[in-house]
């Protein structure tokens, strides 16, 4: 669990609620049924209309990242590598079959299947290399999403706020109609940059941050495996990639 992201959602929510409290006003009136609906479904339409349904779908499971990203242990890998190092260097890159078998990452099972296969080193490097690469396209793509949200949203308050001034105009010999015009004008706009800035930014840059974390890992694999694949000493091995956890 990520405390953290928990910490960033309290603070910038409480800090805006609890200002308005002590300006005298209401949470009450900052509920409004019209303007979620507007900025909601404004924002989200325009960013489904842009993205393409895998990209979509990932982007919303990827949301869970925010709260509890994938454990990834630079130093957990760093010595398996080691030991299938020292494995290889006793019972040769055979001696990797089985672990390559039970492995459980399918990127770590597919270098060590390489490996074992005695593929060269610079084919080893070119195969993890491209789909290092594709996996970070398709999961930076997905986490922009989010920074799509958080440029249309602010966009799409401000419609809601234009579409409640005309309900205004339209209604100036009303009285009673007045007050619920101006305000899905203007808790539209709070809600288009409330959520742009608490939330879709924060979050788009949370989960590229989280991509990232993953390819460090992907890179210590790969130059781990092909270090084996090369026959490097296992100390040397362990020095090379200890410069991965600073």
């Amino acid at each position: 669990m990520d405390i953290l992201s928990i910490l960033g959602l309290i603070v910038g929510f409480g800090g805006i609620i609890g200002g308005n409290l002590l300006e005298g006003g209401h949470i009450s009136a900052l509920l409004n049924l019209p303007a979620i609906i507007i900025v909601g479904s404004g924002a989200f339409g325009a960013v489904m209309l842009q993205t393409p349904m895998p990209t979509f779908l990932r982007g919303l499971k990827m949301m869970a990242w925010v709260f509890m990203p994938p454990p990834v242990r630079i130093d957990e890998a760093i010595q398996k590598i080691i030991e299938w190092s020292q494995i290889a260097r006793k019972e040769g890159l055979l001696g990797l079959e089985a672990i390559a078998e039970d492995e459980p990452h399918p990127f770590a099972k597919k270098g060590l299947q390489l490996v074992v296969d005695g593929g060269e080193p610079d084919d080893i490097r070119e195969i993890l290399e491209v789909e290092l690469h594709q996996i970070e396209v398709r999961d930076l793509a997905s986490a922009k999403i989010y920074e799509g949200l958080g440029g249309y949203t602010p966009t799409v308050g401000i419609i809601g706020a234009v579409l409640g001034l005309i309900h205004v105009m339209g209604n100036l010999a009303d009285p009673s109609a007045l007050g619920p015009g101006i305000a899905v004008a203007f808790v539209a706009t709070i809600y288009g940059v409330a959520l742009a800035n608490l939330i879709f930014l924060p979050v788009g840059n949370k989960l590229k941050s989280v991509v990232q974390s993953q390819s460090r890992y992907y890179e210590v694999m790969i130059e781990g495996l092909l270090s084996i694949a090369e026959g490097e000493n296992p100390r040397i091995i362990e020095l090379k990639l200890s410069g991965y956890l600073s």
